[in-house]
Parts: C-alpha cells; sequence; structure tokens
C-alpha cells in the first residue's frame, strides 16, 4: 500500500508538472496502454524495493544495536568477575583472575586499556618481600604463592608485547610507578613504537629485567628515580632508534646493568643518575645517532666499561658527568659525538665515596 501510494503521488506530481492535459485529445491503443501499465507495474516494483531494503537495513541496525549491548553487558560481567577474584586470600584464585583478565583484555579490545590498568595496579601494591626470620613455614608459602601471582602478570604482560604475539597489547600504556621487582621481567625481543612504559620510583631488589633484543621505536619509557639494588637490568642487544628514554635521578647501587645496544635515533637521558654501586656496562654498545646525556651524572662507586663501543656519530654528552675517568671506562680519547670532560675536571679515583 505504502508503495502503490508513492506511485500515485509521483504519478500526480509529474502530470501536474506538465501543465493541463486535454484528455479527450489522447487516444492511446491497446500497446500503448499495455506499456503504460509495465512502466507503471515497474515503477511500483522499483519503489516497493526500496521500501523493503529500508525496513530491513532498519531491522539490521537494531539488531547490531541489541547484539552490542549483549557483548558489552558480557565483557562487564567477565571484568567484574575477573577484578574480584584478584582480591581473594587464595593465592589459586587471585592466579585465575589474572588469566581471566589477560583473556579478557585479549577479546575485548575497546576494554584492554583497563584490563592492562588493573594488572599494573595490582604489580605496584605494596607487599612483603621476604618474611621475617621467625615467620612460620605457612606465612613463608603464603608469600611465596603470591610471589607466583605477580610473577605470571609480568610474564603475560611481556608475551602480548612480543612481536609474535597476537592480539597484541603493543601501542598501550603500562604504568609500573613504584612497583618492587623481585622476580624475572621477561621483556625480551618486544617491539615499542608508541605508548608509555613508567617504571618510574620503581625497585629491582632482584630477579632480571630484560629487554634483551627489545626495539624502542617510538615509545617513552620513563625509568626515572629507578633503585637496582639486585638482580640485573638488561638492555643487551636492544635498539633505541627513536622515542625518549628517561633514567633522570635513577640509582644504580648494586647489581648488574648492561645497555650493550645500538644508540640510533633516540634520547636516552641519564641527567642526574647515581652510578654508586654494581656493574655497568655499555660494553659493544654502538652509538650511531641520537643522544646520551649524562648531565649531573655521578660515577662513583659502579665498575663502569665502553669496553668495544663504537662512536660513529651518536652524541654521548658526559661533560657534565663527575667521577668520569676515560681511562678506566674504557673510553678513547676522541670519537665522533663522544664529549668528555675537559682534562682539568678528570681524576682518576676520584669521588669514589658513596652518594
Amino acid at each position: 500500500m505504502l508503495a502503490g501510494a508513492v506511485a500515485a503521488g509521483l504519478i500526480t506530481l509529474i502530470l501536474s508538472a506538465l501543465g493541463p492535459v486535454d484528455l479527450a485529445a489522447i487516444k492511446p491503443g491497446t500497446g500503448e496502454v499495455l506499456e503504460i501499465v509495465k512502466i507503471s507495474l515497474a515503477v511500483v516494483a522499483g519503489i516497493g524495493g526500496v521500501v523493503a531494503l529500508v525496513v530491513a537495513y532498519r531491522k539490521q541496525r537494531v539488531t547490531e544495536a541489541g547484539e552490542n549491548r549483549e557483548q558489552a553487558k558480557l565483557y562487564t560481567e567477565r571484568f567484574d568477575k575477573a577484578s574480584d577474584k584478584l582480591g581473594d586470600d587464595a593465592a589459586a584464585v587471585r592466579l585465575a583472575g589474572v588469566h581471566a583478565l589477560a583473556a579478557l583484555a585479549d577479546d575485548w579490545a575497546g576494554g584492554r586499556q583497563t584490563c592492562i590498568d588493573v594488572l599494573c595496579a595490582y604489580l605496584r601494591m605494596p607487599y612483603e618481600v621476604s618474611p621475617e626470620p621467625d615467620a612460620s613455614v605457612e606465612h613463608r608459602l603464603l608469600l611465596r604463592s603470591m610471589a607466583e601471582v605477580r610473577r605470571t602478570i609480568w610474564g603475560l604482560i611481556g608475551a602480548r608485547l612480543r612481536l609474535a604475539a597476537g592480539p597484541s597489547w603493543r601501542g598501550h600504556d603500562f604504568d609500573f610507578t613504584g612497583a618492587v621487582i623481585d622476580c624475572d621481567v621477561p621483556f625480551f625481543g618486544v617491539r615499542l613504537s608508541s605508548g608509555t612504559l613508567m617504571f618510574n620510583g620503581a625497585q629491582i631488589v632482584d630477579g632480571n629485567v630484560w629487554f634483551h633484543d627489545t626495539e624502542f621505536s617510538g615509545c617513552e619509557v620513563v625509568l626515572s628515580n629507578m633503585e637496582l639494588i639486585g638482580g640485573e637490568l638488561s638492555f643487551q642487544g636492544a635498539k633505541f632508534s627513536s622515542g625518549v628514554i628517561w633514567l633522570v635521578g635513577t640509582q644504580f647501587r648494586g647489581g648488574e646493568v648492561s645497555f650493550g645496544a645500538d644508540f640510533c635515533g633516540a634520547e636516552v637521558w641519564f641527567h642526574g643518575a647515581r652510578f654508586g654501586g654494581g656493574k655497568v656496562w655499555f660494553d659493544q654498545a654502538r652509538f650511531l645517532n641520537g643522544k646520551a646525556y649524562f648531565g649531573a651524572a655521578r660515577f662513583n662507586g659502579s665498575e663502569v666499561t665502553f669496553e668495544g663501543a663504537r662512536f660513529d656519530g651518536g652524541e654521548v654528552d658526559l661533560r657534565a658527568a663527575s667521577g668520569v675517568d676515560p681511562a678506566s671506562f674504557g673510553l678513547p680519547a676522541t670519537a665522533p659525538g663522544l664529549l668528555l670532560p675537559s682534562r682539568e675536571e678528570v681524576t682518576p679515583g676520584a669521588d669514589q665515596q658513596s652518594p
């Protein structure tokens, strides 16, 4: 009925546009009448098809909207259940919550950052690193089981940041501010081209934080005010091609740190860093481009070496650093881009007291 009414309206509109017509003077033959009927039927059928398409489209939109609401409701329910498990007293239940939240982040692109934020918040929460000497066996087992939960989160994040991971979590923000790290953090082989990786004020007390073969190509990595007390922080084989890496105010008090990486475009800031213990290796590093700035850094206790490092144009600015000893560091007297303190400011063995 709607299609017929529309057709009649169109015919009326056309006839009115043509002006007065002397119907008595029009004597169509049988063939002409049949042709007119065919055209009219075709017009009506075409209009009916358009109406059917419009109705079908609206039904599809309504159906999709309903499905999206159901999907959003399902995601919300999964998020609530997984988050609740993270607060359970039993480590096994927390582990289940961790895996459930990671699986939800894989499925739910729109809520992935929220799931990541919850996992990172768990790693930032304070906890008892080691039991008291008189702690019971049950308490010691509890601490070990809770450590397994944290270890699992680090592992899940690292796996989803690697190039072959799918769905990938690359490009999102990870905030580990103030986290205490006492286990292995396997961030090796990841590709970080956007987003933020925040370790500001974190403490590495044990374990290994591995950025082996990682490529930093546009992200912002904040390692400022970190403390390396034990364990290892390694960038061996990493590639700093773009972006900014902040190690401002970082304290290397123990353990080992390796920067045997390619510096080929990124800016790496060691301003105010304190090298007061442990081993710091820039062995085999290649400074090809970009900038490594050591303004106001203090070398006063760490074993620092640049053995085999190549200076091929990237700027390494040590002019404002104190305690620099080119000979013991294994630095060449001159090299492209290498900026050393003046001879008067270099005193072998100076400034050896702890900060």
